[in-house]
């Protein structure tokens, strides 16, 4: 997958079936905007192009009120690690500003996704809008296409469960712990990647090694506090074990993890650290005995789970 920060760099591509949004988490619903993207570009000899936005636009729009609080499913590293594994061509990251804000949702058919890329397909998911105070949409979309020369799809609505998709939900399964849920959405395990520490928590009842996976974006949300069965992938490496996700000092969001079977810690390597069920609510590592006790029974019952 190819990565460009500008439209200029991206004016290379091949015949691009373009679509536009943040896709934050790659659920499963943009999971069936990204495959339609794919046989579109075969259909019509090109490649495959999604045109996202860092910050997200709540961020910088509404910095005091929306996006204060924002949590994101996935950090801009984890969500381009889902869309190369999800078969993307490429992906244009738009920095986004108040100024690019302020583009209206014509100007933006027609000075970037016409004249800049030459796009030959443009797919909307369901109910998205764009450009300034979301005036575009795919009714907009099918009237300027002949004008701009290129054909124009909406994707439908995809549900699961009997429930709508949306990032929305998704997030709100993570914070409740409802793991499961959120992985069903996503069509994948939720996942946090970084590079495990050395943890310092000493224990004289039992044997267990901590690592810290430190959270560099802000932004991203992790679920709630308690004890969670995990996979984690480093290179062609893999291992299971827990994560425990609890309260972080000075605000800084960590996730400690420990190995249970697999292969060892690689301090200082990128890891991929993937949540398959949440066992047990918050445990406190200060209280040595009740930590002691509650950690090797999350032990036990990671090592009995198939992954």
């Amino acid at each position: 997958m190819k990565i460009f920060k500008t439209f200029e760099e991206a004016s290379v591509i091949r015949n691009p079936v373009v679509t536009t949004g943040s896709f934050d988490g790659v659920h499963i619903g943009h999971k069936t905007i990204l495959n339609r993207l794919k046989m579109l570009a075969r259909k019509y000899d090109g490649e495959s192009v999604l045109i996202t936005f860092y910050p997200h636009p709540r961020k910088v729009l509404y910095p005091e009120t929306a996006g204060k609080d924002l949590r994101l499913i996935t950090s801009q590293e984890e969500k381009l690690y889902l869309l190369q594994k999800a078969g993307l061509d490429n992906v244009i990251i738009v920095e986004f500003t108040r100024e690019f804000s302020r583009i209206t949702s014509e100007e933006f058919v027609r000075d970037f996704l016409h004249e800049k890329l030459n796009a030959k397909v443009v797919v909307a998911g369901f109910n998205h809008h764009f450009g300034f105070n979301k005036e575009g949409d795919y009714r907009q979309l099918w009237a300027m296409r002949t004008l701009y020369n290129f054909e124009a799809e909406e994707i439908p609505e995809q549900e699961v469960m009997h429930e709508t998709v949306s990032s929305t939900r998704i997030r709100q399964a993570i914070r409740e712990g409802y793991i499961q849920k959120a992985n069903a959405y996503l069509d994948h395990y939720y996942l946090v990647m970084g590079k495990p520490e050395r943890y310092p928590y000493r224990n004289n009842f039992y044997e267990i090694n901590l690592a810290k996976v430190a959270v560099t974006e802000e932004c991203k949300l992790l679920p709630l506090a308690g004890v969670y069965a995990v996979s984690m992938k480093t290179g062609n490496t893999e291992s299971k074990g827990m994560a425990l996700i609890g309260s972080a000092q000075e605000g800084e969001q960590e996730v400690l993890i420990n190995v249970i079977e697999g292969d060892p810690i690689k301090y200082g390597t990128e890891l991929i650290v993937l949540f398959h069920k949440r066992i047990q609510g918050p445990v406190n590592l200060a209280n040595q005995t009740d930590s002691a006790r509650w950690l090797k029974a999350a032990r036990n019952e990671v090592s009995e789970l198939i992954f």
